[in-house]
């Protein structure tokens, strides 16, 4: 079962400004390929796709309003206007059910880590192998208790059942290390040191126009 279903507008005008006219209808350009298919120019519900992709790897099913077949997709490539962060055009990719295909999965790091460290996330996302309908949102890497010292590579992280791992198994995750104290009494008294010389530039200043004047 999909995890949400778009109503798809067939369409037949491109171009920057018919996409401009298709977003100002609250709509979203997308175009769907796949499975040997010509590729599908279509436009989407906008608020309703929105919410979709908010869930990584989300399974949508394509429902076209001109009676053609639903089909099983999901996103591949979403372009996004930088400031008001809404979505300008969405690629579709056609999938079925029980084959397996390559996602990049969002990695979650939970848990704490051993008093006096610090964690640092080296990747993101991870390249995994799964089910088309069974795709993962999210993958949990924990480091609970974890010492200075310690990593996780791409190898060590638990995957869900029937999820293969395709990135390098040697790829650096999550890094341990110890923790960087801020040695603020150096600070202070460098900046205790600098005040006395501070003070003697303005008084030397405050003679220099005192003496002006009096000229």
């Amino acid at each position: 079962m999909a995890d949400f279903k778009l109503l798809a507008e067939a369409r037949s005008e491109f171009g920057k400004g018919a996409a401009r006219r298709i977003r100002r209808s609250g709509r979203i350009p997308a175009v769907i390929y796949g499975h040997g298919g010509d590729p599908v120019h279509v436009s989407l519900e906008g608020h309703a796709t929105m919410m979709a992709l908010k869930h990584a790897n989300a399974l949508l099913e394509i429902e076209s309003t001109d009676g053609a077949k639903n089909v099983l997709a999901i996103a591949r490539d979403v372009q996004i206007e930088p400031v008001r962060r809404e979505i300008e055009h969405l690629d579709l990719i056609i999938v079925k059910r029980g084959e397996k295909i390559e996602v990049d999965v969002p990695v979650h790091v939970v848990g704490e880590a051993a008093p006096g460290t610090m964690v640092s996330q080296e990747e993101s996302t991870i390249a995994v192998k799964a089910d088309a309908t069974k795709l993962p949102e999210l993958i949990e890497v924990t480091v609970e208790g974890r010492p200075a010292g310690e990593h996780v590579l791409a190898g060590q992280v638990e995957l869900p059942n029937g999820v293969e791992l395709v990135a390098d198994e040697e790829l650096l995750i999550v890094n341990v290390s110890e923790e960087i104290e801020m040695d603020v009494e150096s600070d202070a008294e460098e900046e205790g040191a600098d005040a006395p010389a501070e003070a003697e530039a303005a008084d030397e200043k405050a003679d220099a126009e005192a003496g002006s004047e009096e000229e």
